[in-house]
């Protein structure tokens, strides 16, 4: 009843935490919860609490200032990347990408950009391929990554239709360090984490020491056990990054003003090829219970993560969970 909508009674904060505390009670008794959760409204924390264990082995409990893989929640950052690079007249989205990537195959010259982020390339995505479990522990080059997925097939002709692919965010990360002239890493840091004060967000790197590091599980047959390793430089910028929930409110709240990118760059980026459902430049936009939502979840070995944004009622959730 659209009607209604404006007339809802806004719950109080001590309403919206018995609420999650109730729904969190459930999920613990029934499903084990691990990670933290953190629930916003107007940029202040209302609900900011830890679940489970952070690390099993020396029962070290979880708290919001454990730092988590991201997985696909990366997606949201490569994308502003691409888009700062724009606003600098470095690249356009609509540019074909095989300005920027070297032995790019005929098959691809149709592709762009844009094609990239919104998953209409028609690329076949990397994480499905049969062999993926076994190559993944493995590291690999960009190069090495674009010469592959050269040999492939595209899945069907570039602009048809919206597959979500892996391999275009990996692409869009060749395309940042092209342009760029720095790492996809260096970029993201320089550009984005220093300048808001995200201090407990990172490229992942299992050889680096991160304070507050969560270890990432998963379950097989009923029984939690440690997630398998997987190198960093395979889900790259499609999924390499690491934060805290407190983190991603300072990202979430950067993206209600004009710090990074201008108004019209964060239109573009929120807004979907066709009506108004869709994906924009790595979010998933659409409605939830009647309410505009811009979101994206992630999985990685260890770890499963959400990031939803109710832009009209300025509320944002947080989930970030180390069991897979």
């Amino acid at each position: 009843d659209v009607a209604a909508q404006g007339s809802e009674p806004k719950l109080t904060n001590d309403q919206i935490t018995a609420k999650v505390n109730e729904y969190m009670d459930a999920v613990l008794r029934i499903d084990g919860f691990s990670g933290t959760i953190l629930v916003a409204r107007d940029g202040k924390p209302i609900v900011s609490k830890g679940y489970g264990m952070a690390n099993i082995e020396v029962n070290i409990p979880n708290s919001p200032e454990y730092v988590f893989r991201l997985g696909s929640v990366t997606k949201q950052f490569t994308g502003m990347a691409i888009t700062m690079l724009q606003e600098r007249g470095k690249l356009s989205v609509s540019d074909p990408i095989c300005k920027y990537i070297s032995d790019c195959p005929d098959t691809w010259k149709p592709i762009t950009i844009n094609h990239l982020l919104r998953h209409t390339s028609g690329i076949t995505n990397y994480t499905d391929f049969p062999d993926f479990a076994k190559t993944t522990v493995m590291p690999v080059t960009t190069g090495e990554m674009v010469k592959m997925l050269a040999t492939k097939p595209l899945d069907f002709v570039p602009g048809a239709k919206m597959s979500y692919s892996n391999s275009g965010y990996y692409l869009l990360g060749v395309i940042i360090e092209k342009v760029s002239g720095k790492t996809y890493a260096d970029f993201l840091q320089e550009n984005i984490f220093t300048p808001l004060g995200m201090k407990q967000t990172y490229y992942d790197d299992p050889l680096m020491i991160i304070k507050h590091r969560a270890s990432g599980y998963k379950k097989q047959a009923g029984k939690i056990i440690n997630a398998p390793y997987t190198d960093m430089s395979v889900p790259y910028a499609a999924g390499s990054l690491a934060s805290t929930t407190g983190d991603l409110l300072i990202w979430d709240q950067a993206l209600y003003t004009e710090k990074l990118v201008s108004k019209r760059s964060l239109d573009e980026i929120f807004t979907p090829e066709k009506g108004e459902a869709g994906y924009g430049y790595g979010w998933g936009i659409g409605k939830k219970h009647g309410h505009k939502s811009i979101s994206h979840g992630g999985g990685i070995y260890g770890f499963a993560t959400d990031i939803s944004r109710y832009p009209d009622d300025k509320v944002t959730v947080v989930v970030l969970s180390n069991i897979q």
